[in-house]
């Protein structure tokens, strides 16, 4: 483990969120059915995080913050790896969230047969928009932790690259 630079820059994303910067940033997020994309270049150590809610704007929807969607995400976080002239494919993508926040809802559902059970999971069209944005883009990933129950807390060190993870499972009781 990469001790931090002195003066780090430490960053907090909410939902909608992105942020890029260099070797003197930490970046922070939770998710729960939302989605981070973490996009690094080793050896400039460099990179960025985006935290998208929903996988795509329907015909429409408003515009919201600039990584809402998981689609408009994706490219505003490699604009800005091209503002900060780092070739994309050289880059490693990390995946994280999309994790159930409804379990016992979405079973019953899916026990009642329920019409538009794809359109309501979405923790799993998150997981699935995420998966095809990296292989659309012809990008690099290097790992994923998608999926599951519960939320999870992320920390991304952009001086080492190194993606902290705490997935964290609700217990009913």
């Amino acid at each position: 483990m990469k001790p931090a630079p002195p003066d780090t820059l430490e960053v907090f994303l909410g939902p909608g969120e992105l942020w890029f910067g260099d070797a003197a940033t930490r970046i922070r997020t939770l998710l729960g059915s939302c989605v981070a994309i973490v996009l690094w270049h080793p050896q400039r150590q460099v990179g960025g995080m985006c935290h998208f809610v929903l996988p795509a704007r329907m015909l429409g929807q408003p515009a919201r913050r600039p990584a809402y969607y998981g689609d408009e995400a994706m490219a505003c976080l490699l604009d800005e790896a091209r503002a900060w002239q780092l070739p994309p494919h050289e880059c490693r993508i990390k995946l994280f969230g999309a994790g159930s926040m409804f379990p016992d809802v979405m079973a019953m559902l899916q026990m009642h047969g329920h019409a538009r059970l794809d359109v309501l999971d979405v923790a799993r069209r998150n997981e699935q928009t995420a998966r095809r944005l990296v292989q659309a883009h012809g990008l690099h990933k290097a790992s994923e932790d998608l999926g599951g129950i519960g939320h999870r807390s992320v920390v991304f060190d952009i001086w080492s690259g190194d993606v902290w993870v705490r997935h964290a499972v609700a217990t009913h009781g």
